[in-house]
């Protein structure tokens, strides 16, 4: 099963594989309304956002138990405004609004969702809310900060230059590899007061006491906002999550010669970035087309090498 791209929907594929049997799961499944891959079953063409965050929850109720007990399960995923019409929040993509988008008879239209024009959907919160209501365990709500985000056009809100990161684990005792990162400033404390006599009345103040408080000494706990440059893909016309973003994940979450899993594999970073590491990684992808492209950047990568897995 290792190191292996296996092309299907996802949902079977998972159904296929043996209980804890990874002991990672990251991915970032294809966002609610935003394109058609011209892929039969795809994910993200849903009627409603309730029909498509069931749906996911569904392929998670099997990521679930195809992950290990002590694993740990990563998702990236990005929200969408309800505006008669759809726009993906401030896309990394080349922006189009999209009035509709046809599968066969199946029609999106968020005119009809429910919730008032203009208004941001939330679809990363209902999804986490879901996945909790599950049995998931939610550990950290991670901001992926985009210093080169997409300019936007927008003059009536602030122009969104990040998307969520969610850190699940199946259990409560996890494998995590503590994430360092580096001091900006030596943190210091105060205490006491102090009495100071001047023309014969007492003043007071506070005794500053400068001390480095550094329970690590190689730097401190990694903190919740990220900020990682998106990255452009020439063979995919699609956005692909750059290989920084999880890079941390895969480090923290996954032991060296453990197994990755990707169940919506696009153009394989989480493959890539997982034999840099020295982890193994499985891909489940839908469109077989991408199945060259990602096939083409991992054997480039087996050419290069792969590290130690202890950068």
């Amino acid at each position: 099963m290792n190191n292996q791209v296996i092309q299907g929907d996802c949902l079977e594929v998972l159904k296929t594989l043996p209980d804890e049997s990874v002991d990672m799961v990251i991915t970032s499944p294809p966002y609610w309304a935003l394109r058609d891959y011209g892929v039969d079953g795809q994910l993200g063409l849903e009627t409603t956002f309730q029909e498509y965050i069931t749906k996911l929850c569904d392929i998670f109720d099997e990521v679930k138990r195809v992950l290990k007990k002590e694993g740990t399960c990563w998702v990236n995923i990005g929200d969408t405004y309800n505006s008669g019409g759809n726009y993906r929040v401030d896309s990394d993509d080349k922006p189009a609004k999209i009035d509709h988008i046809q599968r066969g008879r199946v029609k999106v239209d968020t005119k009809e969702q429910g919730l008032p024009n203009k208004c941001l959907i939330q679809i990363p919160s209902r999804f986490a809310i879901e996945m909790t209501n599950r049995g998931w365990i939610l550990r950290n709500e991670i901001i992926w900060h985009k210093p080169n985000c997409m300019p936007s056009s927008v003059t009536d809100r602030f122009t969104v230059d990040f998307e969520k990161l969610f850190f699940f684990t199946k259990s409560k005792k996890y494998y995590f590899e503590q994430q360092l990162e580096p001091y900006t400033e030596p943190i210091n404390r105060w205490g006491g007061t102090m009495v100071k006599r001047i023309n014969g009345s007492d003043e007071y103040g506070v005794a500053q006491r400068i001390r480095d408080y550094r329970p690590v000494k190689e730097g401190k706990n990694k903190r919740t906002v990220w900020s990682i440059n998106t990255k452009s893909f020439s063979e995919a016309h699609f956005a692909v999550y750059p290989e920084k973003l999880c890079e941390t994940p895969i480090k923290a979450g996954c032991p060296i010669g453990g197994i990755v899993l990707d169940p919506f594999f696009g153009a394989g970073t989480t493959g890539l970035v997982a034999k840099k590491l020295g982890r193994d990684y499985v891909g489940i992808e839908l469109n077989p087309e991408y199945i060259d492209i990602i096939n083409k950047r991992l054997s480039q990568q087996s050419l290069l090498g792969k590290s130690d897995g202890k950068e």
